[in-house]
């Protein structure tokens, strides 16, 4: 059982449930599933950046990627229906929990000029979005083999019914919102 996970059931759980006075621990809000996406406009004329971009994401999140495609063909951003143009992973139990313990105790720290992650991007249901500029903050990717620094878009999806409680929750998570 992964670290974090642990520490949800036996210290954040019974916290929350005190706290948003829910009388049954399903009640509590808990997360359901992290989606990792990386948008790859430029891999439209090259493969190897396709190729590059799905190991780093492999890396990143301890499980292969699957390869979005477009669904529509746009003429002025030259591209074409079923081009490959990203690659999103959806992580769940405990992969999600190891995920989730190396964004906020690791990576989260290594981001350059960081004052806190902005609590107005909640989406109105619970979830959470963020976004990460560059990839090499996570330890995983070798600074060396980098051949282009890629963002991506990071989802947090959480049972909780509005974006107060989903907010508590992660702040339990140790989550650094600004103030």
């Amino acid at each position: 059982m992964a670290r974090l996970q642990e520490q949800y059931r036996k210290e954040i759980l019974p916290a929350l449930q005190k706290e948003l006075s829910k009388k049954n621990p399903m009640a509590v809000p808990k997360i359901v599933k992290i989606t990792i996406n990386m948008g790859l406009g430029s891999a439209l004329g090259d493969k190897k950046i396709l190729q590059n971009a799905v190991e780093e994401m492999s890396l990143i999140a301890g499980q292969k990627p699957i390869i979005c495609m477009a669904r529509k063909s746009v003429a002025s951003f030259k591209l074409r229906e079923g081009s490959a143009i990203g690659c999103k992973v959806t992580l769940r139990k405990e992969k999600m929990y190891e995920f989730l313990d190396r964004l906020v105790n690791i990576v989260i720290p290594r981001i350059r000029d960081f004052r806190g992650l902005n609590s107005k991007s909640f989406d109105g249901r619970g979830n959470y979005n963020m976004g990460l500029t560059e990839q090499i903050v996570f330890p995983e990717i070798d600074f060396e083999k980098v051949t282009r620094v890629r963002g991506m878009d990071i989802a947090i999806t959480t049972t909780a019914q509005n974006d107060y409680d989903a907010k508590k929750l992660l702040v339990m998570f140790n989550f650094p919102f600004k103030a």
